[in-house]
C-alpha cells in the first residue's frame, strides 16, 4: 500500500493554503494552477522561485496571458518567466508572504515542503497527469477535503472552473464514486488524501521522530549551488543520453549509503581483473571522450557497459569503478552522479599520449 503523502496536520495545512487560493480575485483554472505553485514556494519568504521550464511543465492553455494575471494581484517579477530563458529561476514576489507582514498561512519549512511536494505529486497523478488545467486544478481540492476510505464533500470555495472537470476525475478513476456534492476518491489515489483520521497513541507508541523535509525535483534545484545546478541541467538537456526526468531526479535526490562489499564482490572482482586487466588507461580515455561529447561524466552502469565488461552485478561494478579511482586513473565528485572523469594519472596519461610505466600496478 503506498504511503499517505501528508499527515493529519498537513492535510489541515493544505486545505488552508487551497483555501487561501481560492480567495484569490482569479480567473480560469491556468492562473490558479500558476497562482499555486508561485504562492507555495513563497509561503515562508514572499518570493516564489520559478523558471521558464516549470511554466512549460504546467503546460497551460494560455501561459503569456496567465502569468499577465499575477500583476493583477500585486504580485512582481512575473514577466521575466516570458523571456525564453528556460533555466535561470525567476523570483516572483508575494506581498501577501512578505517578511514583517501578518501571511495568511503560517507554514513552517517542513510543513511548506511537505504541502508543495503534495502539490506537485497531485497534479502529477497518473490519472490525471494528461489533464486540462481544470482536471488538475480539481484533483488538488478533492484530494485535500477526501477522506481515504469515506465519503467526502465539496469544499464551498471549490473554483467554479472545477465543477465540469469533476466527471473527467470519475471518468480517469481518480474519483470511484460523485454523487452531488459527495464523492469517493480512486483506489489508485487514497494516498493522496488531506482528510486522515489521527493516529491513536498507545502507552508504548514510540515518540514520534522529527519530520523529514521532502522536496520535489523542482524545489530541490532551486536550493542546488550554481555549479550543480548547471549540471544536472546538463544531464537532463542532454541529447545524447536521452535520460529521462524522473531518473535524473532519482539519482541526484536519493540519500548517499555507504557501499559495504562482501568477500563474495571482492571474489568477482579478482575474476573481473584476470579478464580485464589494465583497463586504467582506456578508462580515463573513455570518460574524457564521454565528458567531450555529452557535456558532463558517464554514470557507472554507463560506463561499464560502454567499455565491454560483461555482465556486472551493481556493486561489481561500484567496486570496479572505485578501484580505478584509488588507482588515480579516474575519478569523481561523490556522491553526484554523472561526474566521472580523468584522474591524475589518467590526465597524465591522456596528455602524453602514452602509458606510465607502473600501469601494472594495483593498489591492494
Amino acid at each position: 500500500m503506498t504511503p499517505f503523502l501528508l499527515t493529519p496536520r498537513q492535510g489541515e495545512a493544505a486545505r488552508a493554503f487551497l483555501a487561501y487560493l481560492g480567495s484569490l480575485p482569479l480567473k480560469g483554472a491556468d492562473a490558479h494552477i500558476l497562482a499555486a505553485v508561485v504562492a507555495i514556494r513563497a509561503a515562508r519568504s514572499g518570493i516564489g522561485n520559478l523558471t521558464g521550464q516549470d511554466l512549460r511543465s504546467l503546460r497551460l492553455t494560455e501561459p503569456e496571458a496567465t502569468v499577465a494575471a499575477l500583476g493583477a494581484l500585486g504580485w512582481h517579477g512575473h514577466e521575466a518567466l516570458l523571456g525564453g530563458d528556460m533555466v535561470t529561476p525567476v523570483p516572483i514576489s508575494v506581498p501577501d508572504f512578505a517578511p514583517g507582514t501578518e501571511p495568511p498561512l503560517l507554514f513552517g519549512k517542513v510543513m511548506r515542503s511537505r504541502v508543495s511536494g503534495w502539490t506537485v505529486r497531485t497534479m502529477a497523478a497518473k490519472p490525471v497527469k494528461k489533464g486540462s488545467p481544470a482536471v488538475r486544478l480539481a484533483a488538488l481540492y478533492v484530494a485535500a477535503y477526501g477522506p481515504p476510505d469515506e465519503y467526502g464533500t465539496l469544499p464551498g470555495h471549490l473554483p467554479a472552473e472545477c465543477g465540469p472537470a469533476l466527471e473527467e476525475l470519475l471518468a480517469k478513476g481518480f474519483l470511484r464514486e460523485l454523487d452531488g456534492e459527495r464523492y469517493l476518491l480512486g483506489e489508485s489515489v487514497r494516498h493522496l488524501s488531506g482528510t486522515r483520521p489521527p493516529v491513536a497513541d498507545t502507552p508504548r507508541s514510540r515518540p514520534e521522530e522529527p519530520e523529514q523535509e521532502v522536496l520535489s525535483w523542482d524545489e530541490w534545484k532551486d536550493r542546488a549551488s550554481v555549479a550543480l545546478r548547471r549540471h544536472v541541467e546538463a544531464v537532463e538537456s542532454c541529447a545524447e543520453c536521452s535520460v529521462s526526468t524522473a531518473r535524473v531526479s532519482e539519482a541526484f535526490m536519493r540519500k548517499a549509503v555507504p557501499a559495504q562489499f562482501t568477500e563474495k564482490v571482492r571474489t568477482a572482482y579478482e575474476a573481473w581483473e584476470a579478464k580485464y586487466p589494465d583497463q586504467g588507461p582506456a578508462a580515463a580515455e573513455y570518460t574524457a571522450d564521454f565528458r567531450a561529447s555529452h557535456g558532463h561524466g558517464p554514470s557507472v552502469k554507463q560506463m561499464c557497459k560502454a567499455m565491454g565488461w560483461g555482465k556486472m552485478s551493481r556493486q561489481l561494478r561500484i567496486f570496479v569503478i572505485r578501484r580505478l579511482i584509488a588507482e588515480g586513473w579516474i575519478t569523481n565528485t561523490e556522491p553526484v552522479p554523472w561526474t566521472l572523469r580523468p584522474g591524475k594519472v589518467g590526465l597524465a596519461h591522456t596528455a602524453a599520449g602514452t602509458m606510465p610505466a607502473d600501469q601494472g600496478a594495483r593498489a591492494r
